[in-house]
């Protein structure tokens, strides 16, 4: 008794172009590429169970994707069907009140101790607002669905300075297009700079295995370096001391002032009380009036350009360093400025403008 008779099948000759080219090609999917071959072995008048046995699938497989392309003989046809999948077990209503949880702070939820959302506490307070309860693996679906992400907190400063724009902007185009002739550079200290002496060296890594610092160490007090940075050329000009009193503030200067002899010298640094105060007129009344001092506004050192190369300190000299002595310390913060100022010395890529549609970068590498 024979079966029911096979579709017949005509292929466009752009159809089957595109059909032997996705065979052809080793990134088409698995399934694609066995729909393909049943279309074009279906128009080369092949019967069913034999594309059934060379493509190496069911008969009714063969039969429901053969009657498609010879009904609608299009790449629309070998896509298949959506599916309707498990029906979901948390209405979209408990989505969206998951979500608005996720959102607001826990103390404004009246949940206690929380200072940020656990999957725990999430699944409490939805519980006490809603009375559905669901567990944590859902609560975490549910939020990678959103990319919601409350555990995570970022630190953020704002800067109360109503005339940030205006301070920002002159910043910007000193660093952008710096008057002719003129020096600018960008002054701050970093204080408490420790003299940390650790108990063992630090063990190297290995595969699979991070290096390892000993965690006991003896304290040797701490050192303060107050620099500069030529935006320009890179150069780094320093002085480390014990302290960080106007006068060691004063005793840089006078270093900063014989070292650029010439030419107005612009100085960026921020409000620290010993950057202010009339020591600073005598000062560069004593030095032809030709420093210009510009301060950057409240709450926002990192726009000013020493900030990034004391990263750089830090990252690359001091942070896994052992020291004996401060002045072992300050032998190593030396040796890094004279390796950066002879080797390294570049100015940063600051692309910040003043305006927060752009985001403030600035290449260190």
């Amino acid at each position: 008794m024979s079966g029911p008779q096979a579709s017949f099948v005509q292929l466009p000759p752009a159809l089957r172009e595109e059909l032997q080219r996705r065979i052809r090609c080793g990134k088409t999917p698995h399934r694609d590429v066995r729909r393909a071959r049943i279309a074009l072995l279906a128009e080369q008048g092949f019967p069913n169970a034999t594309i059934a046995r060379v493509v190496g699938c069911d008969l009714k497989t063969v039969r429901l994707w053969r009657d498609r392309i010879a009904a609608f003989p299009s790449v629309d046809a070998l896509v298949g069907e959506p599916r309707s999948g498990r029906p979901p077990r948390v209405p979209i209503a408990i989505h969206q009140e998951l979500i608005q949880l996720a959102c607001k702070r826990p103390v404004d939820c009246k949940v206690p101790f929380e200072q940020v959302w656990t999957l725990h506490s999430l699944a409490d307070a939805l519980a006490g607002q809603t009375g559905v309860r669901i567990s944590r693996s859902e609560v975490s679906r549910i939020l990678e669905g959103a990319d919601l992400k409350p555990h995570r907190v970022r630190l953020w400063l704002h800067s109360p300075d109503p005339d940030f724009r205006a301070k920002v902007e002159v910043i910007c185009e000193l660093y952008l297009h710096p008057p002719k002739g003129a020096t600018v550079l960008c002054v701050d200290e970093k204080p408490g700079m420790q003299a940390l002496e650790h108990r063992f060296p630090m063990r190297p890594g290995a595969m699979g295995r991070a290096r390892r610092k000993e965690f006991e160490y003896r304290r040797h007090g701490t050192r303060t370096l107050i620099a500069s940075y030529n935006v320009r050329t890179g150069e780094v000009v320093g002085q480390c001391g014990p302290t960080r009193k106007a006068e060691d503030l004063l005793a840089f200067l006078e270093q900063v002032a014989t070292h650029y002899p010439t030419g107005p010298l612009y100085i960026i640094w921020d409000n620290l009380n010993i950057h202010h105060g009339p020591r600073w007129a005598t000062f560069n009344a004593r030095h032809g009036h030709r420093f210009h001092f510009v301060y950057t506004p409240k709450h926002a050192s990192w726009t000013n350009q020493i900030e990034i190369w004391f990263s750089v300190l830090s990252r690359r000299a001091l942070r896994h360093a052992s020291f004996r002595s401060a002045d072992e310390l300050v032998e190593r913060v030396q040796a890094f400025i004279a390796h950066w100022n002879r080797d390294k010395a570049h100015p940063f890529r600051w692309t910040f403008r003043g305006r927060w549609h752009t985001v403030p970068v600035a290449a260190a590498a």
